[in-house]
């Protein structure tokens, strides 16, 4: 009995130490035995600054370092671990190498998520069903890029001066200013001759003004005529007249034809003449041109 006590313990301790060994080795080579972490790996053209053990954050907040940095031909592999197993990101994700401040500092790598906020029933990063979910899984691969800092600004606007400096862009600038200051003398040019134009064109704009309302006041007058003869007595006295005038010509049509058939007949107008004649030396003897001087005694 003693001895199956003592097998027994020695048995504990073999499997007690073999476990602890495991546990040590593990803990060294930065695995974690029922750790709540996941990983991620992301390539960089340029990981200046990164080290091992640098922060990553996401939205300024901490949640993990950099576990690992190799270098490939075609890029720069960096291993993230973040401490926290149920920050859900959405695809795409980003990751950039950013330093504490524009003018330098520690280098840190920021996550960005660049898809809509996820589901509430989305996936775990650590959950089986997690890929193909729209969001990042453990053991993914993200694409990096460095953020700027005050040497990549310095370096562009450098790169920014050779080219222009390459393609002469002052001196075709100072071209182009003077190119502009000629047009803005030919604009002030054309708005001074415009200016006398319209001056030269006032008095006939003035009469055709005057004429437009001369033309308003006759047109005033004709609709005042018009609405005046636009009446039911008008018309009837209209009507009227113009019967009358109708009845007046015929009478004269009348009257002018008897008397061309009087002056026609010879007897008539021998007759007529004789007694014109009549009446001419009957009003003679009766009113004598002159009177005969009475003789004196």
């Amino acid at each position: 009995m003693r001895r199956s006590v003592r097998e027994g313990i020695v048995g504990f301790s073999v499997i007690a130490a073999v476990v602890g060994f495991a546990g040590t080795m593990l803990w060294l080579r930065g695995e974690r035995v029922l750790s709540k972490s996941w990983t991620v790996t992301a390539d960089f053209q340029d990981a200046g600054g990164l080290a091992v053990r640098s922060p990553v954050t996401y939205r300024g907040i901490m949640v993990g370092n950099v576990t690992d940095i190799k270098v490939t031909p075609k890029a720069v592999r960096v291993s993230i671990e973040i401490s926290q197993d149920d920050l859900q990101l959405s695809l795409p994700v980003q990751a950039a190498v950013a330093s504490e401040s524009l003018l330098g500092g520690d280098s840190q790598v920021a996550l960005t998520s660049l898809g809509p906020p996820p589901q509430k029933n989305a996936p775990l990063p650590k959950s089986q069903r997690c890929k193909g979910q729209g969001v990042l899984c453990d053991g993914a691969t993200i694409q990096g890029s460095e953020s700027a800092s005050l040497a990549s600004i310095t370096n562009s606007f450098q790169e920014l001066l050779n080219q222009a400096k390459t393609e002469q862009l002052v001196p075709k600038l100072v071209g182009s200013t003077e190119q502009f200051d000629e047009t803005l003398r030919d604009i002030e040019l054309l708005a001074t001759q415009l200016r006398e134009d319209l001056a030269k064109a006032a008095p006939t704009i003035a009469n055709l003004n005057e004429a437009t309302a001369q033309a308003a006041s006759a047109s005033r007058h004709i609709n005042s005529i018009v609405s005046a003869f636009d009446t039911p007595t008008t018309m009837t006295d209209l009507k009227q007249t113009v019967s009358n005038a109708r009845s007046l010509t015929a009478t004269f049509d009348e009257v002018g034809g008897d008397v061309e058939k009087l002056t026609a007949d010879p007897q008539f107008m021998a007759a007529v003449r004789s007694v014109t004649i009549g009446l001419g030396q009957f009003f003679h003897e009766l009113y004598p041109a002159s009177t005969p001087d009475v003789a004196k005694p």
